[in-house]
């Protein structure tokens, strides 16, 4: 029986009623880490029939299918914030950081009920490089928009191009963690430090965030 319905009215309900209660920036970002969690519900609907349509195991459709729509479905509540509104660079950053967190806790969650909670260090390294792989992949879609959407000629050309490198890194994860031994703990890693360089180098690109906003 799949529970993934039951796990998302469970993490949705307190992230809603956080929603209702907060004013301001807090509530913007409740809304996106809510909206991180249904895109990743949405997204497993459509890697689902996507394997069911072409005849893909979920391993396979994992490795071919799930990064395309996992990365496409993240950027979509970013990409109506743009488009509605007018944020400011620092927002577009939180909120593609936020949805990218609301994707992996709802990921994460899921996956606990689907392989149990016997191997806890296990799941601690699980836990710790799907979500560092999103954060990681929703840091290259942010400085995408931050240094391409002023120029209008590259805003889609550009956009596209960091989501398919999103879709590239995301690839290789899923292949080298779908191993096991060696492959699975690289794969494991590399997000992990590639996330503590991108922190230990952020400060490059918040100050002119700040200066451009």
């Amino acid at each position: 029986m799949n529970y993934i319905e039951n796990i998302f009215i469970c993490l949705a309900a307190p992230l809603l009623i956080a929603t209702l209660c907060m004013r301001g920036r807090g509530r913007r970002m409740m809304l996106f880490l809510l909206a991180g969690t249904t895109v990743c519900l949405l997204s497993s609907y459509i890697n689902t029939f996507i394997a069911a349509v072409t005849g893909l195991d979920m391993a396979m459709a994992s490795i071919e299918i799930a990064p395309m729509i996992e990365e496409v479905m993240k950027f979509m509540p970013v990409l109506f914030y743009l488009l509605v509104y007018e944020p400011t660079k620092e927002d577009i950053v939180d909120s593609v950081l936020m949805t990218a967190v609301g994707f992996a806790t709802f990921e994460n969650a899921c996956y606990l009920t689907g392989y149990g909670a016997a191997d806890i260090l296990h799941l601690m390294i699980r836990g710790f490089g799907a979500g560092a792989m999103h954060v990681v992949c929703g840091f290259l879609v942010a400085l995408g928009i931050l240094y391409l959407w002023d120029r209008v000629w590259l805003q889609l050309s550009g956009t596209a191009g960091l989501l398919a490198i999103a879709m590239t890194y995301h690839g290789i994860y899923n292949i080298l963690v779908s191993q096991t031994g060696v492959a699975a703990a690289v794969g494991y890693l590399i997000p992990l430090l590639t996330l503590a360089l991108t922190l230990l180098f952020r400060h490059d690109y918040i100050p002119e965030v700040q200066k451009r906003t």
